[in-house]
């Protein structure tokens, strides 16, 4: 994964800040890679196989795991940067445009606000033909670690 060079990055297997790491994780579970990760923004893909609803169609509580991953690594980064701190997410909501049946989803993160106390990130999701798949809306709490 690659720093976009406008702050600390995090690279698979590297540890978060507040030291964690996505290793024995949901995110890990489900397949979810970071493929670029500061706070100004986070890409990550996710398969598709492995995260469907029972009609074969990519579950919407997969779509939110990959959001709330992506922005909460995000605001994680923030709080480290502003003060060696730490991010836990507070309220997520998304809306489901599509599905998909194959294939990789990649999610990417990138600020609303990234405030002193709170940062709340905008996560598309989109497949690979490059359509919208979802979009959501995530706000962590920061506080010290």
């Amino acid at each position: 994964m690659a720093d976009a060079g406008t702050g600390p990055g995090v690279t698979v297997g590297d540890e978060l800040p507040g030291g964690t790491s996505l290793q024995d994780t949901l995110p890990e579970r489900m397949g979810i890679v970071v493929l670029e990760a500061s706070p100004e923004r986070v890409v990550a893909t996710m398969p598709v196989a492995g995260n469907i609803q029972p009609y074969g169609l990519l579950h919407g509580g997969a779509s939110v795991v990959l959001a709330e991953t992506v922005g909460s690594i995000g605001a994680a980064l923030h709080a480290a940067r502003l003060f060696n701190g730490i991010a836990v997410g507070i309220e997520v909501n998304a809306t489901h445009h599509k599905s998909a049946r194959a294939g990789l989803v990649t999610g990417v993160a990138t600020p609303l606000r990234l405030g002193g106390m709170i940062a709340s990130y905008e996560i598309v999701i989109t497949d690979e033909e490059g359509e919208r798949i979802c979009t959501a809306r995530l706000t962590c709490a920061l506080r010290r670690s």
